[in-house]
């Protein structure tokens, strides 16, 4: 998961940018990068580790002049720990092109092999992003035909055709091409989000593309619509939107872990409010909790801050139990799921959290978190609750046991780190060391989110069932992501110099 934006302006845009970065921060908060172009043509770059308000100082902004530009920013997965992995990237050939997506390519080794032999491109880093760079480049040369310095909206339409004939997997791309404006879209199923506005200024109508329409909301933009899966927008320099269904076989299935957890809870996601998607989900647990447990003995309901809050606040209400905030969340400590190394993960908890005792003492409490990956957290959480004196300590997923990896831009971890894979309901119990677990039934986690539009009825749901709605993950594939997704990996990324990495992607 990252967060991508792009604004076409009327007037210096860097700030506009770097605002909507800070609003996406919680996509990604291992990296961030801003591209602008000014007046002269010249492309501006800024992208290095860290948050966005460490990477960015007044001397960058300074130098981030134009009134067009893209922005990005990454949070870690194996082989990312160098700058040289931030994006956005840049080719100069053709016309000069800028690209920052979110998402995760399925067959990201085999097309690095083609661009290498058959497009006589290089890719020097690990980020599938370079590879969608170069595939987009390459197509925009082939779709002018013959030499021409006029780069017309049906030569990037027919590039972004040969895009999608390529590029397997779940992304939102948000680039910029010289002389033409910003280009975006959406792979055919839609898997990530990705929506675009306007505002009018007293210079004419600006538009922006971003990951989440919080983004757009910040700066004063009006929501013109979703990018719909398959399809293509052009926010020219001047003029209006121009758009273009690119893939004829395309269907909705966006990924629904951003309604449980990705998202913020003011994000309207294809049309589907991920605040009232996780009151339902709230909902529903708390029926299927009173409908299999009715003498149940549950004295509060306590949320794991934060992205559970609105469920844990809707299942005490359902169940008739006091909801109280039982744990305080140190905000200066980064999403730890996704942080390489087992003890790592367990020293970050108990930074994150701290338990305020008045409220677990001599009770028995429903904790409710919005999912459980690893494990590691609601171990040590089940743990705090009983060190501040809880009686019994009850645990309540908003979402279905996450059982196999999410390969569509998420760096869950290999299938055998997930602490629910070829264990029962009961076996994760013990593992974490509550005295009692729900789950949300799948079902009932897809009847939260498709209430907000009944338009879509399919999401991608792998993580949790196991399909894959490219239709190419294998057990090849899922051999290759035990490898590249185990904290074993992500240690010895972790101790490998980031120059010498960069040197060892020198081949081919």
């Amino acid at each position: 998961m990252c967060g991508v934006l792009g604004i076409v302006g009327k007037s210096s845009v860097s700030t506009s940018l770097y605002d909507g970065l800070t609003v996406l921060q919680h996509r990604g908060q291992d990296a961030a990068g801003i591209l602008t172009c000014d007046d002269n043509g010249f492309v501006n770059l800024r992208k290095d580790n860290g948050l966005v308000k460490d990477v960015f100082f007044s001397r960058h902004m300074q130098r981030l002049t134009g009134n067009v530009g893209i922005a990005h920013c990454r949070y870690p997965t194996a082989g990312s720990n160098s700058p040289a992995e931030a994006q956005p990237f840049y080719v100069n050939s053709p016309f000069g092109i800028a690209l920052a997506h979110n998402g995760n390519l399925t067959n990201a080794s085999r097309l690095r092999k083609r661009i290498f032999k058959d497009d006589l491109r290089h890719v020097n880093t690990t980020s599938d992003s370079e590879i969608l760079l170069n595939v987009f480049a390459h197509e925009i040369y082939n779709a002018l035909g013959t030499k021409t310095y006029t780069l017309t909206h049906d030569h990037i339409f027919n590039a972004i055709e040969g895009v999608f004939k390529r590029c397997n997997g779940g992304y939102a791309v948000v680039s910029y091409v010289m002389g033409v404006g910003i280009v975006a879209f959406r792979d055919k199923h839609g898997i990530r989000p990705l929506i675009y506005g306007y505002r009018d200024t007293d210079g004419g109508r600006e538009y922006m593309v971003a990951s989440e329409s919080v983004a757009l909301d910040s700066q004063g933009f009006t929501i013109i619509a979703d990018v719909k899966p398959g399809e293509a927008i052009i926010l020219p320099l001047e003029g209006d939107v121009v758009s273009r269904q690119c893939v004829s076989d395309a269907s909705y299935a966006p990924c629904i872990f951003e309604q449980v957890y990705l998202a913020r809870p003011d994000s309207m996601i294809d049309g589907i409010s991920v605040y009232r998607t996780r009151m339902r989900m709230g909902e529903k647990l708390a029926k299927k909790i009173a409908r299999e447990w009715q003498d149940h003995d549950i004295d509060v309901v306590i949320p794991i801050p934060d992205t559970s809050r609105t469920s844990a606040l809707e299942m005490s209400q359902v169940l008739g139990v006091r909801y109280r905030e039982g744990f305080i969340k140190n905000r200066y400590i980064g999403r730890t799921f996704i942080m390489p190394g087992q003890e790592q993960r367990k020293k970050s908890v108990r930074q994150k959290l701290n338990a305020i005792e008045l409220e677990f003492r001599d009770k028995n409490v429903m904790l409710v978190d919005d999912s459980i990956v690893r494990g590691t957290t609601s171990k040590q959480i089940v743990q705090m609750a009983r060190d501040a004196g809880a009686r019994k300590v009850y645990f309540a997923s908003a979402a279905p046991p996450v059982r196999y990896p999410n390969v569509y831009g998420i760096d869950m971890p290999s299938a055998s780190e997930l602490i629910a894979n070829n264990r029962t309901v009961e076996q994760i119990q013990e593992a974490i060391g509550a005295d009692r677990l729900f789950y949300q039934d799948l079902s009932d986690l897809i009847d939260a989110a498709s209430e907000g539009n009944p338009q879509i009825t399919h999401f991608d749901t792998s993580c949790f069932s196991k399909e894959y709605v490219t239709g190419d993950v294998d057990q090849e594939y899922f051999a290759e992501l035990e490898i590249e997704r185990s904290d074993g990996a992500k240690r010895a990324e972790e101790f490998q110099p980031s120059e010498l990495r960069d040197v060892s992607q020198i081949s081919s």
